[in-house]
């Protein structure tokens, strides 16, 4: 069974997403011009999620890739919450004040995100109430601190993932009469996801990371070369600083135990990761949750405790931040989850996206207009246009890296066989192969962050 070139894009872009940021009149200045993404799954249901949203009661856009594992529950669930939690964490206490009052004079509420969605990003509306309600608990506790001026960017992502993750667990622990509901909360605390998430305003840029998906920056040196700047580390069996945080969080007896295989514990590749409670409770609190739950298949699937499980936990959302204040030879940033990072190292990805910039630009049809223009003439053009290859080359970027993670061959380049092979292995092998791959790519805008270097020297 061969795939023509035609299907073979057909699957790859099923899963494409571009937005350009709209700029009206010079009115909006922001820093971001546009971002493109995408995915392909490799597990079926895929078990990455993605999120992008503005901000709309403070300034900023952000970016979040989500790698889901033990199912998709989690990831789900924190690609819908989390942009939610930072952006309350960023609120100033006037504007949380006039959001708490209109919930309680059930008026309507001001609009926190604005989202830029897929239109298959699917949603768990069975329990959109319950999570506006832990939301809303979380905003009043910030409004409890009396803290002004409120949070820093830094502190604001740590503490929305903190909690975030402690909501996750909690949610699985109160009695559930509804038994969908119940099953949900369940199936987002016993599976996993690590999560990257990247907050942009201006020239300000944060990147919060939890586990392996990475983020870098694509670097237009002087020189006219092109940089790589990586902005997370991946939190694995592989980190020197993650093997000794562990160490240093877990008796010396344990010191041979903790990694084993390169997994922690012997069970998971991420060292840091939202849900996976079963590396986080006590084994007494899982047992009481599983035997609560009435669900005897919960029962048989999560009641696996792993060995060596003396001094829980052993995991930890906590992200690492990093901060980056943008120049105008930043070009773009890449999120990704690791499933892209395991076929193409950082400086390929980065040689990619400024290979495929360089050619659209070269490529872009001068359109220099003979008036009258008649159908002819256009037609003429677009021929002249398809000639060139325009029509070969995929428009969305993230699209051509994964056309790339999974059909290069030893040169580099895209093998169209090894392409349609990948994509038509059946659901047990391909995950063998490769994971689900997710990339979104977000592209600055240089005259912005330039105008912000002249007019605050």
């Amino acid at each position: 069974f061969q795939l023509s070139p035609s299907q073979i894009n057909d699957i790859l872009r099923a899963g494409e997403l571009s937005h350009k940021i709209l700029d009206l009149n010079g009115k909006n200045a922001n820093s971001v011009l546009r971002f493109e993404s995408n995915q392909l799954a490799s597990n079926a249901p895929i078990e990455d999620r993605r999120s992008a949203a503005t901000c709309l009661q403070t300034k900023g856009m952000m970016f979040g890739v989500f790698d889901g594992h033990a199912g998709s529950a989690c990831a789900q669930a924190v690609s819908e919450r989390l942009l939610h939690y930072i952006a309350v964490s960023l609120m100033s206490r006037q504007t949380l004040e006039e959001i708490e009052l209109a919930v309680e004079c059930m008026k309507p509420v001001l609009p926190i995100l604005q989202w830029h969605k897929h239109p298959n990003d699917v949603e768990y509306r069975e329990v959109t109430s319950q999570y506006f309600e832990n939301l809303r608990v979380y905003w009043q506790h910030l409004l409890d601190l009396d803290t002004e001026p409120g949070l820093s960017l830094e502190e604001a992502m740590i503490c929305a993932f903190k909690r975030l993750d402690s909501d996750i667990s909690l949610e699985v622990q109160a009695p559930q009469e509804n038994e969908l509901m119940r099953n949900i909360a369940l199936q987002v605390a016993f599976s996993g996801a690590t999560a990257c998430v990247a907050h942009i305003d201006g020239v300000h840029l944060h990147v919060a990371n939890t586990g392996d998906c990475r983020a870098i920056l694509g670097v237009h040196e002087e020189d006219g070369s092109w940089s790589t700047l990586p902005l997370t580390r991946d939190h694995n069996a592989f980190d020197e600083f993650e093997i000794r945080r562990l160490k240093r969080e877990h008796p010396r007896s344990e010191e041979k135990t903790l990694f084993v295989n390169d997994r922690l514990l012997g069970i998971l590749m991420p060292s840091r990761a939202f849900g996976d409670v079963q590396l986080k409770w006590s084994k007494e609190l899982q047992h009481s949750v599983l035997e609560n739950s009435c669900d005897v298949e919960a029962l048989n699937i999560y009641q696996y405790v792993p060995p060596n499980y003396h001094t829980p936990p052993y995991l930890t959302a906590e992200p690492e931040v990093t901060y980056h204040k943008l120049r105008s030879k930043d070009k773009f940033l890449v999120i990704a989850s690791d499933g892209l990072w395991e076929m193409l190292s950082n400086e390929k990805v980065v040689k990619l996206v400024a290979g495929h910039l360089t050619e659209l630009n070269v490529q872009k049809p001068q359109l220099a207009f003979e008036k009258p223009v008649n159908l002819g003439y256009m037609h003429s053009l677009l021929l002249q246009r398809k000639n060139r290859g325009i029509a070969s080359l995929d428009q969305n970027i993230a699209t051509h890296l994964i056309r790339h993670a999974i059909g290069s061959n030893e040169y580099g380049e895209v093998d169209q066989e090894k392409l349609a092979a990948m994509l038509t292995l059946p659901e047990d092998l391909a995950r063998m192969y490769r994971d689900d791959i997710t990339v979104t790519v977000v592209y600055f805008n240089s005259e912005i962050i330039e105008n912000y270097y002249r007019n605050n020297e």
